[in-house]
């Protein structure tokens, strides 16, 4: 979560790759491809991409209402209606930055890159969004295959310790019957004696 003081601090950051500027949201395309820039994160950040909707590239105020038909029907909707796939992990807040009132799009990194706008991967190259090259796809899908290598099931846990089934009174029980010749399954099937 990004404070008032953290945003106003990246708006006037004019040489940020994690910082978009949009005047308005007449230019639909380029916005999706930003976000699907931000969500496939070339560069490694590990970082939120925030688009400023309502700021000039000069940060200047564009004076742009934000209304609730802005937010939900003009920056929610991209993010589920089919022309970024997969769906990209985002928020749109309405926040007052440096006295003006704009739309503030965070776009969380995708943890399975190759994130398309309309079936083209978009990265963000320096302050500028372009289409991916062979070599940078490449790279994003090494970065794919690395991330599921070490997912989280079979990584191991480093405060586990193996414990030995002999000190448990389930295997204590199994021991005592193997010594006088009963069937070990039947302590699995029987209840407690």
């Amino acid at each position: 979560m990004f404070m008032d003081a953290e945003l106003e601090q990246l708006l006037v950051d004019l040489e940020s790759d994690l910082v978009e500027r949009k005047a308005s949201v007449s230019d639909k395309k380029a916005i999706r491809e930003t976000i699907c820039a931000f969500a496939n994160d070339l560069s490694d950040h590990k970082k939120a991409g925030i688009i400023f909707v309502g700021a000039k590239d000069d940060e200047t105020c564009a004076g742009l209402p934000i209304t609730d038909r802005l937010i939900n029907d003009d920056l929610v909707s991209m993010k589920d209606d089919w022309n970024i796939t997969p769906f990209p992990s985002m928020r749109v807040e309405k926040k007052i930055l440096n006295g003006c009132e704009m739309a503030v799009v965070i776009v969380e990194p995708s943890r399975s890159p190759l994130v398309r706008a309309k079936g083209i991967i978009w990265v963000r190259v320096g302050s500028r969004r372009s289409i991916a090259t062979a070599e940078e796809e490449r790279r994003l899908n090494e970065k794919q295959r690395h991330h599921h290598f070490f997912s989280f099931d079979i990584q191991t846990v480093a405060s586990y310790t193996f414990h030995k089934p002999s000190t448990g009174r389930l295997w204590l029980k199994i021991r005592d019957r193997m010594r006088s010749n009963c069937n070990p399954c039947d302590l699995l099937t029987s209840r407690s004696r």
